[in-house]
């Protein structure tokens, strides 16, 4: 599994994450939270290795990350980004981008390949619109032909930075559905949300950052009960019991003393 130890990262000079030491256990959604600023998305980049850490090392299964060539690396780890641009191409072309860790250099798509990414259209819903082009989608189709691409790649691992930002509730709720079904499947999933309800209610996992530093790593319910969440984000939290299962609600602290 990943482990990062002593990491020190950033951008240019600038250090968003100090001396953290974590490993994302296998098999789970582990989901970083924490204020803007605090260094998630730069403590994910690191992980997934998009950014090189300043010091400290990052190990996949024990192996260094400088011992692993890329392509070996994106048989095992796929990555959804925050901002990307989008293609002016259709969705299964799109799709198929997650099958050239495992092609030659010709990048020739087997027989296979094509099952896997239809398989993988299938699971979002949208094999029905393969044929489209990807710059006519709304945001919550493009988030999903973006996760299909990851589930075509056939990663054991997949990061995901904020996968539900700018999604109305509904698509939000899809994306997060998916990532317990590929849990099911047996992926570890690691991501960044904004939205602390949802990180506590999906997530087997939670760490929590605040100015670069990782203030609790343990399971969710922990994190929920710690009130550390309602200390870093200064809010008020409440739990509810619906269907079974513990639902987060939050709501500024000053409103509760009016």
């Amino acid at each position: 599994m990943i482990k990062l130890e002593n990491i020190c990262s950033g951008y240019g000079q600038e250090i968003k994450v100090e001396n953290v030491t974590v490993s994302f256990q296998a098999n789970q959604i582990t989901t970083i939270i924490g204020p803007n600023g605090c260094g998630k998305t730069t403590l994910l980049k690191t992980a997934c290795r998009l950014l090189r850490p300043f010091s400290g090392t990052v190990t996949l299964d024990g192996q260094n990350f400088t011992d692993i060539p890329p392509k070996e690396f994106a048989r095992q780890v796929s990555v959804l980004p925050q901002g990307r641009n989008v293609p002016n191409i259709t969705i299964e072309n799109l799709v198929t981008h997650g099958r050239f860790p495992y092609l030659g250099f010709a990048r020739k798509i087997k027989k296979e390949d094509k099952e896997i990414v239809l398989n993988a259209l299938e699971m979002v819903g949208m094999a029905d619109k393969r044929n489209n082009n990807v710059m006519e989608l709304s945001g919550g189709e493009r988030q999903k032909v973006y996760i299909a691409m990851l589930i075509a790649q056939n990663t054991k691992i997949l990061f995901l930075d904020e996968p539900t930002t700018y999604l109305d509730l509904n698509h939000q709720f899809e994306v997060l559905e998916m990532m317990k079904k590929l849990r099911g499947q047996g992926k570890t999933i690691i991501m960044v949300l904004h939205d602390i309800g949802q990180a506590l209610t999906y997530s087997q996992r939670i760490c929590l950052m605040d100015h670069g530093k990782i203030l609790m790593d343990d399971e969710a319910n922990k994190v929920g009960e710690s009130g550390l969440i309602d200390q870093v984000f200064q809010v008020h939290s409440q739990v509810m019991e619906i269907a079974g299962k513990k639902v987060y609600y939050f709501m500024p602290s000053a409103s509760i003393s009016k």
